[in-house]
């Protein structure tokens, strides 16, 4: 009978190979893996809108001519996080119809103008001097950005799936001649479920306003993304998603893969909002951003793997552990933590579990204490995976962030040495089995 442990791990295994395997989940962490450069991106212009544009921060004091470029950063910011709905919706859509197997071009489109459907297309004018100028036809913040991004990635599953089931259905075909170029006979197979889905969606968001006094996109927020948002902006909520990615990763299971569908779109709305709230001169309050999780949580790889780098190559007495320690130095500086993870391995290993599971909650707390004193503050700059330490602290959180690093590394650091001092006495006492044995085996050759 398999002990619990073994239950455990195949449980966890099960739930990871369960969300590789589901289309939903797995299409969604290849759209938000395809525009995290464009967040990144977006996060740099406000950087540079600080650095060099700004009057009161930049360059811009000193060369008032640099002022001019406040609205190409600007415009920057908000083409890719002001922005970010609609190319997720796009990019879930296209990804959805590759799955399906529907034109791939013909579901992105179809996705975006449903969407558009179901949220506010007016917005409300202000005239220069302030006063209201009545509405105009647009689409405003809370459905273009990170506000809208949880309807969108529903109404697009379901889009998709309702333009899957009718286009399989022959009877609302139009058959066209064999001479017509493909291209062409695919849009009239398409011209009737576009119709019905379009129709539909647009009756739906109507017919939902007039029930609840709400857009669909507004009611969605209010009553599922926010509260999603508290939860896991909250100091719990983080250490447990931190410790959650590093269960898998025990299990030889890449963590931030297996619940980069729930974290990647929390992501994207907390450096929106965070870049949001400093342009309206108030203080960023999402402490969970890309940029914070591979500055602090996975700091040195996941499990704090620069730590055991440095008690491997400096205090093991175990050759091998000394060697990969030195050969995955390197790698863990720019947060790569596989040369260990298998190398060593830490993989299913009971004797390293402590350390490689908890390293990152501790991390975690670590960087949420901080900013609870107020000594960091939530970033406004998302920093891309593979920056070394130290560097990506400063771009991400100043010099402040220098320090929260070096606290956490040498806390994960001391987290590795009782249980490298373990493992080297295990490995002492199998070479001695081991010599023991072979001095046995050599009496007993030897002629009487």
């Amino acid at each position: 009978m398999p002990s619990l442990s073994d239950r455990f791990s195949d449980g966890l295994t099960a739930v990871a190979e369960k969300v590789d395997d589901n289309k939903y989940l797995n299409s969604l962490k290849n759209s938000f893996s395809y525009f995290l450069p464009f967040i990144l991106v977006g996060s740099f212009a406000s950087l540079l809108r600080s650095l060099v544009s700004s009057q009161e921060t930049g360059l811009a004091r000193w060369v008032p001519a640099l002022a001019s470029l406040d609205g190409a950063f600007t415009a920057m910011n908000y083409a890719t996080m002001s922005f970010m709905t609609i190319p997720i919706v796009i990019l879930l859509g296209w990804q959805l119809a590759k799955r399906n197997g529907t034109p791939t071009q013909a579901t992105a489109i179809l996705c975006v103008a449903a969407y558009v459907t179901v949220v506010p297309q007016s917005v409300q004018a202000l005239l220069e001097d302030g006063s209201d100028g009545g509405s105009a036809a647009g689409l405003g913040d809370g459905a273009l950005g990170a506000q809208g991004l949880f309807i969108g990635i529903i109404w697009t599953v379901v889009i998709t799936e309702l333009f899957r089931w009718l286009s399989g259905i022959k009877a609302l075909r139009i058959t066209m001649p064999d001479s017509v170029p493909p291209a062409i006979t695919q849009s009239f197979n398409s011209l009737i479920p576009v119709f019905l889905i379009l129709t539909f969606s647009a009756v739906f968001g109507v017919l939902f306003r007039l029930g609840t006094g709400s857009y669909l996109n507004e009611w969605v927020y209010a009553v599922m993304q926010h509260p999603l948002e508290i939860i896991f902006q909250s100091t719990a909520g983080i250490i447990l998603m931190a410790l959650f990615s590093q269960l898998f990763w025990f299990l030889g299971i890449h963590g931030g893969l297996v619940i980069s569908p729930i974290r990647n779109p929390l992501f994207a709305t907390a450096i929106a909002a965070n870049i949001a709230a400093v342009n309206a001169g108030a203080e960023p309050t999402q402490p969970l951003t890309y940029g914070f999780w591979v500055t602090f949580i996975v700091l040195g790889g996941a499990g704090g793997i620069l730590g055991l780098t440095i008690v491997g190559a400096l205090m093991s007495k175990q050759e091998d552990l000394r060697m990969i320690s030195r050969l995955g130095f390197v790698p863990a500086i720019c947060g790569i933590s596989e040369p260990l993870v298998f190398g060593v391995p830490l993989v299913l290993n009971p004797l390293y579990a402590i350390p490689f599971i908890f390293n990152t909650g501790i991390s975690a707390a670590i960087a949420l204490g901080a900013m609870n004193l107020g000594f960091i503050h939530a970033n406004t700059v998302d920093v891309p995976f593979g920056v070394p330490i130290f560097i990506n602290g400063f771009i991400g959180f100043g010099w402040q962030g220098i320090v929260v690093q070096a606290v956490i590394l040498i806390v994960t650091t001391l987290m590795w040495v009782p249980f490298v001092a373990i493992d080297d006495r295990r490995a002492a006492r199998e070479n001695l089995g081991e010599e023991s044995g072979a001095q046995n085996d050599s009496k007993e050759a030897v002629p009487v």
